[in-house]
């Protein structure tokens, strides 16, 4: 006779940061979820000798809530920016936030922080295995089903899983999502991202730059560095381009790639001396027609992708997580458990907020490469009016660091 299956709580399909941060917000609140992450244990040694050339840039919303989890103190390098400034190369409009830095900032003068992706899923990774019982890594979900008020969640090594509550954190192209029949929409930006870790000739003084050029906006983003005398050197760009121009400049060598860098970026760092083998990846939008199901709840990416022009796509996964363990934790203070109306409070607070910032992404990218003098004349004076304006430049920054998204939560500040 087969043994009966235990009924879990929570499972959490997808163990990166934003499904480990649910799992480590959840233990703090009482409550553990088993966590199938398709990773295996990551190698320490490895990642820390290894330079990731692409950054996530971190709001202080994500940074209070991984301090939140102790997850912050354990990144075993990040690199704080107090500046943040963006222009038009064809054009006047400027907008600057905060201010240069001579020296490494504090956590309490920045602005935020670029990490390294594989840093961070190291430090998360290990707070995981000190704080989740069920953590299993290296593991294939091969089937999500719904059944009588439960999931059952199927495993590659024939285990079986039931479940009161999936969440789906497992990335864009959601098994999870898929398995539960929810559509999505998707907008081909016909874009792609070039991304890659150069070396400049000035100091990046801790400012995060964006220049928006004709073909799309170029970011430079301070990164730590492995070399200690390079420290403030080292910058990891996202180039934002046509699939045709991006097919182009990939197959450039690094000497004609670092010239024509250093032209677009109008020598704001000097010239560009260095540069790590480039990586290109196609842009689309994804939204979710719908984040939760009767006992499911899909964040993160598995719920949303956004145009990286603002960098706020890791961000916003961050508070889908807050959000979703909030109102989680809050009903089973009250004797309930990943009711219904509970999950649709979840979904009625972030799909509006995160399907704006979508649709502003989306209509900004087209309204920063437009050549029509209108979208010219718009972008030049709307970039002039903000900087002249501390109220609206305190709501751009209000938006970006993400901490209104976490006032009606448990983790506001």
């Amino acid at each position: 006779m087969n043994k009966p299956v235990d009924m879990l709580d929570v499972v959490i399909i997808g163990g990166g940061l934003v499904g480990g941060l649910t799992a480590l917000l959840l233990a703090k609140g009482g409550i553990q979820a088993t966590v199938l992450d398709a990773a295996p244990i990551l190698d320490t040694e490895k990642v820390l000798s290894v330079a990731n050339p692409r950054v996530l840039a971190l709001s202080q919303a994500t940074i209070h809530l991984l301090k939140t989890v102790n997850v912050w103190d354990k990144l075993a390098r990040q690199m704080p920016y107090t500046g943040m400034q963006v222009w038009n190369k064809n054009g006047y409009g400027e907008i600057n936030f905060g201010q240069a830095s001579q020296k490494m900032p504090s956590d309490e003068q920045s602005l935020g922080s670029m990490v390294e992706p594989s840093i961070l899923n190291l430090a998360i990774q290990q707070q995981m295995l000190q704080q989740v019982q069920d953590y299993r890594t290296q593991v294939k979900v091969v089937r999500v089903e719904q059944g009588v008020h439960c999931w059952i969640v199927q495993l590659a090594d024939g285990t079986t899983l039931k479940t009161k509550l999936v969440i789906g954190a497992d990335g864009a192209n959601s098994f999870v999502r898929e398995q539960a029949m929810i559509e999505l929409d998707v907008l081909d930006y016909q874009q792609a991202g070039l991304s890659c870790a150069i070396r400049t000739a000035m100091p990046h003084q801790y400012v995060a730059r964006q220049i928006f050029l004709p073909t799309g906006p170029l970011a430079f983003l301070p990164m730590a560095s492995l070399n200690a005398e390079q420290a403030e050197h080292w910058i990891s760009i996202v180039w934002t381009l046509p699939d045709d121009y991006a097919d182009e400049y990939s197959a450039l060598n690094d000497a004609q790639f670092m010239q024509l860098l250093t032209r677009e970026s109008h020598h704001m760092l000097g010239e560009v001396l260095e540069v790590t083998p480039r990586a290109k990846f196609p842009l689309k939008a994804r939204a979710a027609q719908r984040y939760v199901k009767a006992g499911l709840a899909l964040i993160g990416d598995a719920a949303h992708v956004i145009h990286p022009l603002a960098g706020q796509g890791v961000n916003i996964g961050c508070l889908d997580a807050a959000v979703l363990c909030d109102v989680l934790l809050k009903d089973k203070q009250r004797g309930v458990w990943a009711h219904e109306q509970t999950l649709k409070r979840y979904e009625h607070q972030r799909k509006g907020q995160n399907d704006a910032m979508m649709h502003s992404m989306s209509a900004l990218g087209f309204i920063e490469t437009s050549e029509l003098f209108p979208f010219v004349w718009a972008r030049n004076f709307g970039l002039k009016q903000v900087e002249n304006q501390a109220t609206l430049k305190a709501l751009f920054l209000a938006q970006a660091n993400g901490l209104s998204s976490l006032k009606q939560t448990q983790y506001a500040i």
